[in-house]
């Protein structure tokens, strides 16, 4: 099969938006500044009203919230999914609403992670295919879009299963495929809706606590949920209803002032490198 790969930014500013992603002159890896977004409708329907959220790198953050509080619309906005009709958006330092499509297109592929509830993958495709898929737009050749990818799966505790299929493995190793391919990029961040939503109880914590250790090696995640419990666990807890931030525990705390994780669930270790990552007890 062939692909056709995407053009170089049009912006400059694109292309050094590594700077920003590492952190360069202090610039928040996402800045949510008074974005509302509101649909078409008679009345028009208000979906965000006026959200500040600023994430700094390395942080793990649970966004909180029902059915019908904005939180999807939110993670639209924070994913360059979706525009804000009013106020801005700024990914690395980059403001959304002043970008060209081809630009963040570009800035999507290369800065942004995502992680489904569905996990959409591929079933025709090797494990290892689907996440060297995850740098496809990013113009990355296939040699090294491969190795990354299995470099990933050993992040993940699965880098002896590269050649199954989706339909070969379990729930949980499928979004551990998944949370693979999020990953394979390097993103500055990355953005988990319902990462548990089709999992049973003991799987699901598994891939919260591989979660757990992929933030405490530097990586910035933000977990979407309608489950107070899971973003209790979080290091940081912001809550949105009705289309409004109502609460925000701030920027990550040290140690001994976070909010902890919940009693059942037990922190494992985090020794060296990637592999330490895996989960060698993985229930699914």
């Amino acid at each position: 099969m062939k692909y056709t790969l995407p053009s170089t930014p049009d912006s400059y500013a694109v292309a050094v938006a590594d700077d920003f992603a590492a952190g360069g002159a202090g610039v928040p890896v996402l800045d949510v500044d008074n974005a509302s977004r509101s649909y078409p409708g008679e009345p028009p329907v208000q979906a965000l009203r006026e959200v500040n959220l600023t994430i700094g790198q390395g942080e793990l953050v649970g966004i909180v919230g029902p059915s019908g509080s904005g939180k999807t619309t939110l993670l639209q906005l924070m994913g360059t999914l979706d525009r804000p009709t009013g106020g801005r958006v700024q990914i690395t330092g980059l403001d959304v609403a002043t970008m060209a499509d081809n630009d963040l297109s570009y800035l999507r592929a290369t800065r942004i992670g995502f992680i489904f509830q569905q996990f959409f993958l591929a079933e025709h495709a090797t494990v290892l295919d689907n996440v060297a898929d995850g740098l496809l737009y990013a113009g990355v050749p296939l040699k090294q879009r491969r190795q990354r990818a299995l470099d990933a799966l050993d992040l993940v505790g699965l880098a002896q299963r590269p050649h199954a299929r989706p339909t070969q493995l379990s729930g949980g190793e499928r979004q551990r495929v998944a949370i693979a391919r999020a990953l394979v990029g390097h993103p500055a961040i990355v953005l988990a809706d319902e990462p548990t939503g089709n999992l049973d109880q003991a799987t699901g914590q598994s891939i919260l606590a591989l979660i757990d250790q992929l933030h405490q090696a530097g990586s910035t995640l933000v977990v979407i949920t309608h489950d107070h419990i899971i973003a209790e666990r979080m290091p940081r807890k912001v809550e949105i209803l009705d289309g409004h931030i109502v609460a925000d525990t701030g920027p990550a705390a040290p140690d001994d002032c976070r909010l902890r994780p919940s009693a059942s669930f037990v922190q494992p270790p985090v020794s060296g490198h990637h592999s330490a990552f895996s989960i060698a007890d993985d229930p699914s």
